[in-house]
């Protein structure tokens, strides 16, 4: 499907909702998965037609599911994301009623989990179309899956439980048709970064003490038929990585300077694949991947950490499953997983040797792979 195809329009309601289908996460938190993860390395990935999330176990060149996978969730998810601690998981999604919800879950041992606030909906006021956590666990993130704002959640570490959200419209902010894509928080925890498609981009100052997003700054989009679809940010938060499709797209690249102004790369955008989707940066920061959805490719690119120039390795691409949607790096910063929308597989797990991927194993999932996440 197209990014403008992928958009819900969803009716926010306040009150808490149940649904039935999560029983499949009453399991024990301590449970093991028959051997454990002493790494705590898992992945996690939602399964929209299916309405499910798989997870499994990383281990040197294996991907192993984890007690109870694949998780019936009982609601079509869209958006996942894991808190800075690897305790807590928040799923996104709208309910077959159309309602908007987030969910927790508890990570425990072996990778199980089970769904926190006895079973109910930790918010149902919308669905997120993509979410993100800030460095110090406290606050969640979300791009309202109607294009209407940027959400804040406070978060309890210890239960679970959302507060808020707090609303961040960026209606009349931008120019050019909204089609929220992704939200990232920078590793420094000092700004949130909102992709908006044919919109471009906005930058908000975050103080992680209260939670106060200000000074918003608005990246202009390049053009009508130009899409930010994917964000990534250099470990050390002084580049902001851009998966653009359209007119001049490609791995476009920013400095980020004080206050998150943003300024080109020069040599920005580097060629990519058609349709890029999303976009990563290794552990080390070394080294950049974009997945391109329409021509089934990885694109590969080295970071000079002294200058941080960007450039194609060679091979410039390696080729993939069928429509490679999202992408990830695992915990222990050794393999890159993507997931593919057209399946055939779902899960593809790739190690780097100089930068260069090189499939590893892979492993079904589900129907309609949505969204992934890897414990940190």
């Amino acid at each position: 499907m197209s990014f403008l195809q992928r958009v819900t329009s969803i009716v926010g309601v306040l009150a808490l909702c149940w649904t039935t289908g999560c029983a499949g996460f009453w399991v024990a938190v301590n449970k093991t998965n028959g051997g454990g993860n002493s790494s705590k390395d898992y992945v996690y990935v939602a399964n929209s037609t299916a309405q499910t999330l798989a997870g499994f176990a990383v281990a040197t060149g294996t991907l192993t599911s984890v007690t109870g996978s694949p998780y019936t969730l009982g609601f079509t998810p869209t958006a996942v994301a894991i808190n800075p601690a690897n305790s807590i998981m928040y799923v996104s999604g709208h309910t077959n009623a159309g309602l908007g919800v987030i969910y927790a879950y508890s990570i425990g041992d072996g990778g199980v989990l089970s769904v926190l606030n006895n079973g109910y909906a930790v918010s149902s006021v919308s669905e997120e179309i993509s979410m993100d956590i800030s460095p110090d666990g406290q606050w969640l993130f979300g791009l309202n899956a109607n294009n209407i704002s940027l959400e804040e959640y406070g978060i309890n570490s210890s239960t679970g439980a959302l507060t808020g959200p707090t609303y961040l419209s960026y209606i009349g902010q931008v120019t050019g048709t909204i089609n929220a894509s992704q939200v990232k928080v920078s590793p420094n925890g000092n700004y949130v970064f909102a992709a908006l498609g044919t919109a471009g981009d906005m930058v908000y100052q975050l103080t992680t003490s209260t939670g106060l997003l200000t000074a918003a700054k608005v990246l202009p989009p390049v053009s009508s038929t130009t899409s930010d679809n994917a964000l990534a940010v250099s470990p050390d938060s002084s580049r902001l990585y851009i998966a653009r499709s359209g007119t001049n797209g490609g791995l476009a690249i920013y400095s980020i300077s004080s206050g998150g102004t943003l300024s080109m790369q020069s040599g920005s955008p580097l060629a990519a694949g058609s349709q890029p989707s999303s976009v990563v940066v290794n552990t080390a920061g070394t080294d950049v991947y974009v997945a391109n959805h329409n021509d089934g490719t990885i694109s590969e690119y080295s970071v000079a950490t002294s200058t941080g120039a960007v450039s194609l390795l060679s091979p410039a691409t390696i080729t993939t499953v069928s429509a490679p949607w999202a992408l990830a790096v695992d915990n222990s910063s050794n393999y890159l997983l993507a997931i593919s929308e057209a399946g055939s597989p779902d899960l593809t797990m790739y190690s780097f040797l100089a930068g260069q991927l090189t499939f590893s194993t892979s492993s079904p999932t589900g129907t309609d792979a949505e969204a992934i996440a890897t414990t940190h």
